[in-house]
C-alpha cells in the first residue's frame, strides 16, 4: 500500500493551519475541536507495537434536570487480512484472530463498552472470485461457530458487547449461506443476528452468488449499554433501511462495510452516507470498512471488459463515527489496521430529536399510500406537465 494517500485528514493537515484549519474543521466536521479523549500509555504502545492506529473523541450532550448523563464507550476495528489466501481456511481465520485480539484487548483497557467490526472480519472478501471452494468453508454457526466462541470470552473479560459480522452457516435451513451479524452480549451470550437487507448486484460486489437478502427485518438490540443496530455494507445505500432502525428505536447504528477505492467502489460517498443517517434519524452512527489489498489464487474477471486480475482494488478503511446532530470525528486512515473510540452520551439523540423535531414532522401517513400506489401495476407517476390545465379546459 506505498504510495497511497494516508488519509484526507493528512491532506488537511499538511495544507491547512490556524484559522483556516479551524474553519475547515468548523464546516466539515461540525465543530472547530475533535475533543480528542487522552489515551493511556499502555494503550498506546500497544499499538505502536502491534503497528495499528488508535484515536478518541468524544460526543458530549448538554447537562440534563431531570436524566443523568448515559455515557457509553463505542470501538470500532479495521483491518487487513493476515495472511495470503492460498493458505488453509483454519490458518487464515486464526491469523485473524491472533491479530484482532492484541486490538480487541487494547480497547478492554480502555474500557471499550460496545465493539463492531467491519464486515465479514473473519476472512478475506472472496466473493468477486465467484468461486465456491473454498471459500464456503469460512462459513459457520452464529450461535456456536468458532468465531462466536473465540468472542465470547472476550465479551465476558471486558463486559464488552461484540458486534461480529460473519458467514453463516445456518445449519437448521438446509445449510444456506448468510451475510450475519451476530450481537454477543457482555455476558457471552449472542443476543441475536441481523442478516444483510440489501445485496449488492454491481460488477465484483455480486454477492448473490453465495447469499440472498436477509429475513430478520430491522431488529434493535437492548443491551447493558444502549439499543444498538447494524446495517451491514450495500444497506447503507437505502435510505429506508437506515430509517426503520430509527423506527424501531436505535440509538446507535453501525455499517460493517467493505468497499474499494478503485473505479467501481464508492469512496466518494463513503462520508456522506452514515453521516447523513445519524442526521435524519437523530441516532448515533458508525461506519467501519476493511483495510488492504487481498489477492486470491486464481485470475477473475469484472464483467467490465478488462484484463482478469486477482484483487479488487483498495479497501480504503477510513472508518469513522458521527453524533445524531451530524457532527462527526476525523477517520482512520485509508490504509492501515486501527482502533477508533467514541466517548458519546446517549442523551444527545433525543436532545436532538426535541430540537429539529424530524420525527414528528416526517408524515409516514403520507408515505405510506404513496408508497402502496407506487407498487400498484397500473401505477402512473405524480408528474404535471405545463400543458395539462389546457387540456382539461377542452
Amino acid at each position: 500500500m506505498d504510495g497511497e494517500t494516508k488519509s484526507l485528514e493528512s491532506i488537511i493537515d499538511n495544507n491547512l493551519s490556524s484559522h483556516d484549519l479551524e474553519e475547515f474543521n468548523r464546516i466539515y466536521y461540525g465543530r472547530k475541536n475533535h475533543h480528542e479523549v487522552p489515551l493511556k500509555d499502555s494503550s498506546i504502545a500497544a499499538a505502536k507495537e502491534s503497528d495499528f492506529e488508535i484515536a478518541a473523541y468524544a460526543f458530549p450532550a448538554k447537562k440534563e434536570h431531570t436524566r443523568p448523563s448515559r455515557i457509553v464507550k463505542v470501538g470500532v476495528i479495521q483491518h487487513s487480512i493476515a495472511i495470503p489466501t492460498d493458505r488453509p481456511i483454519n490458518e487464515q481465520k486464526n491469523a485473524i484472530f491472533a491479530k484482532v485480539k492484541k486490538i480487541i484487548d487494547v480497547a478492554g483497557q480502555e474500557g471499550v463498552n460496545i465493539i463492531c467490526f467491519q464486515e465479514l472480519w473473519n476472512m478475506p472478501f472472496a466473493f468477486c472470485t465467484r468461486e465456491k471452494q473454498p471459500w464456503c468453508e469460512f462459513a459457520e454457526s452464529a450461535e456456536e461457530g468458532p468465531t462466536t466462541r473465540f468472542l465470547r470470552e472476550l465479551a465476558i473479560k471486558y463486559s464488552m458487547v461484540i458486534v461480529s459480522s460473519i458467514l453463516e452457516r445456518d445449519e437448521k435451513h438446509a445449510d444456506i449461506l448468510w451475510n450475519t451479524a451476530v450481537v454477543i452480549s457482555d455476558s457471552g451470550n449472542v443476543i441475536g443476528k441481523q442478516r444483510k437487507n440489501h445485496i449488492p448486484r454491481v460488477g465484483d460486489f455480486n454477492e448473490s452468488n453465495y447469499y440472498m437478502e436477509g429475513n430478520t427485518g430491522h431488529p434493535v438490540f437492548a443491551t447493558r449499554y444502549g439499543k444498538i443496530a447494524v446495517n451491514i455494507c450495500f444497506g447503507r445505500h437505502h435510505v429506508l433501511n437506515w430509517m426503520m432502525f430509527g423506527q424501531n428505536g436505535a440509538e446507535i447504528v453501525f455499517n460493517p462495510s467493505a468497499t474499494i477505492a478503485a473505479e467501481a467502489g464508492s469512496e466518494y460517498m463513503w462520508n456522506i452516507e452514515a453521516r447523513n443517517a445519524a442526521i435524519t434519524n437523530c441516532y448515533y452512527t458508525a461506519a467501519i470498512n476493511r483495510v488492504g489489498y487481498e489477492e486470491f489464487p486464481n485470475e477473475f474477471t469484472s464483467a467490465d471488459g478488462k484484463p482478469a486480475h486477482k484483487d479488487i482494488g483498495l479497501f480504503y478503511g477510513s472508518s469513522y463515527f458521527t453524533a445524531p446532530d451530524g457532527v462527526r470525528c476525523p477517520g482512520l486512515s485509508r490504509n492501515k489496521d486501527g482502533l477508533l473510540i467514541s466517548v458519546m452520551d446517549l442523551n444527545l439523540n433525543r436532545q436532538i430529536r426535541d430540537r429539529r423535531c424530524y420525527y414528528m414532522t416526517q408524515r409516514l401517513d403520507m408515505y405510506v399510500k404513496s408508497l402502496s400506489r407506487v407498487l400498484e401495476l397500473d401505477y402512473k407517476p405524480q408528474v404535471v406537465h405545463e400543458n395539462d390545465k389546457c387540456k382539461e379546459k377542452e
